[in-house]
């Protein structure tokens, strides 16, 4: 006989949150493998001792922040209702299973007024990467990096113009040096002094968020965005190092120093990087030099000469000479350094008067081709030979299972698509939680998997 079933809300039954949580749920694996406690003393400086109703644990608070990067939830309105229903984020948080959550509005004023900068979210994301260190996840000897634009929270049809200066290169200092050394090399006069200055241009400025770059690139959705530059280690991917900036910012410009904080605060010795062609510098391929490190970058297409003139790469350069020779076997000679860091080499105007070659080589009235070359290409030669090795083949083939994949990672299942906040330090603060929460499942995954019984 069909009965209908009895209501059970209601009934009174004897459990605890260690029994509702499956065995192999990942906050399990989480709590298992990752000590939180060091968030407490973090941020105690940032509390009253002795005034004040006393606070929630801000333990409690990031942990909870985490729980919404692990698992996709943008809205702390939203985190706040699933940590009411899901018994197995209540466990993670140390919450009874009737206690009443806090109000979204703690997580958001917690956030907005205690934490006035970075500095506890780079604190805490590089303690989670000296546990992976600890746990020997990684390794510190081939690094990767790339960046990904996050869309910013500001409608890209509300701009004003302005001019605004290009964002400033950190190696003015070394080039100026290295120009004057090489004017010096080859008997020129120093060059007056003079101080540079970053070209102002006319540029669009978000009115909702000044802060964020206005990104016109190739096959790049356009607007107003902000760009994460990631480096994670070659051995797992664990995330090693974020940073944002404006989507303005050329890649390379904060590369070098990004790199130089890792070898300091990790004790990273670095031997091998992987870049894509954004980074296939002259400046860039110096500084790996200088730091001893080999560099592996993608090919980067030279600009293309006007229709039906020759390439620069039909110029032989000779080092002995110093100087380069064209298709007839003229010599082109040394000229001067100007003042951007670029060798000119000036071929004779009487010799190539009556060339066969002077229509498809030069247009200049006093036929004369004029080729450059950066004072620093030696280094760029090096870094282009590495990658058309067998070595450098096998490093950059890793490069899109590491850093790319760690992207597309935060893309898909961590939300990482759009800035959830407006302005640069909050959208840093982002990066870097966002980049801990996928360390932190990483280092549990793995772990999980090395205690784990193995099928008979």
């Amino acid at each position: 006989m069909l009965r209908r079933a009895e209501p059970e809300q209601t009934a009174i039954e004897m459990v605890t949150l260690e029994e509702l949580v499956p065995k192999d749920h990942l906050l399990r694996k989480i709590d298992a493998a990752i000590d939180f406690s060091f968030i407490h003393d973090l941020t105690a400086p940032l509390y009253c001792a002795d005034n004040g109703r006393p606070p929630l644990d801000p333990t409690l608070m990031f942990k909870a922040l985490f729980v919404g990067y692990l698992f996709g939830v943008r809205s702390e309105r939203q985190l706040v209702r699933e940590i009411e229903v899901n018994v197995a984020y209540r466990w993670f948080l140390r919450l009874k299973l009737t206690e009443k959550v806090f109000d979204a509005s703690t997580l958001s004023q917690n956030r907005r007024r205690r934490y006035q900068d970075e500095s506890v979210a780079q604190a805490i994301f590089d303690r989670i990467v000296e546990q992976a260190i600890a746990h020997k996840l990684v390794e510190g000897t081939t690094l990767y990096t790339d960046s990904t634009h996050l869309k910013a929270n500001a409608n890209k049809k509300k701009f004003d113009m302005a001019m605004a200066a290009k964002s400033r290169a950190a190696y003015w200092a070394d080039l100026d040096a290295a120009i004057e050394a090489d004017r010096a090399a080859h008997g020129k006069q120093p060059l007056k002094p003079a101080e540079r200055v970053p070209d102002i241009k006319p540029t669009k400025i978000s009115r909702v968020d000044p802060e964020a770059g206005y990104m016109v690139r190739d096959d790049k959705p356009k607007g107003f965005f902000y760009l994460d530059h990631r480096t994670v280690d070659g051995k797992l991917g664990v995330i090693t190092d974020t940073f944002a900036t404006p989507a303005s910012v050329h890649d390379s410009i904060p590369y070098l120093g990004r790199l130089d904080r890792q070898r300091a605060r990790f004790g990273f010795d670095v031997k091998t990087v992987g870049l894509d062609a954004g980074y296939a510098t002259a400046a860039i391929a110096r500084g790996l030099e200088d730091r001893a490190i080999d560099g592996v970058t993608g090919y980067r297409n030279p600009t293309p000469p006007a229709p039906g003139m020759m390439r620069k790469s039909k110029f032989a350069y000779d080092p002995a000479l110093d100087a380069y020779r064209c298709p007839q076997g003229q010599a082109i000679a040394y000229a001067t350094t100007d003042r951007t860091g670029y060798r000119h080499y000036k071929s004779d105007p009487a010799v190539c008067a009556p060339c066969p070659l002077r229509a498809s080589c030069t247009s200049n009235a006093k036929a004369q081709r004029t080729i450059t070359r950066h004072v620093w290409q030696d280094a760029r030669e090096k870094v282009d030979a590495n990658r058309l090795t067998a070595w450098g083949r096998l490093v950059y083939a890793r490069r899109k299972e590491t850093v790319e994949r760690s992207f597309a990672d935060a893309k898909q299942l961590f939300g990482h698509r759009y800035a959830r906040f407006r302005g640069l330090m909050r959208v840093q603060c982002q990066c870097l939680l966002a980049a801990a929460a996928q360390n932190i499942k990483k280092i549990a995954l793995v772990i999980a998997g090395r205690t784990s019984p193995k099928p008979a």
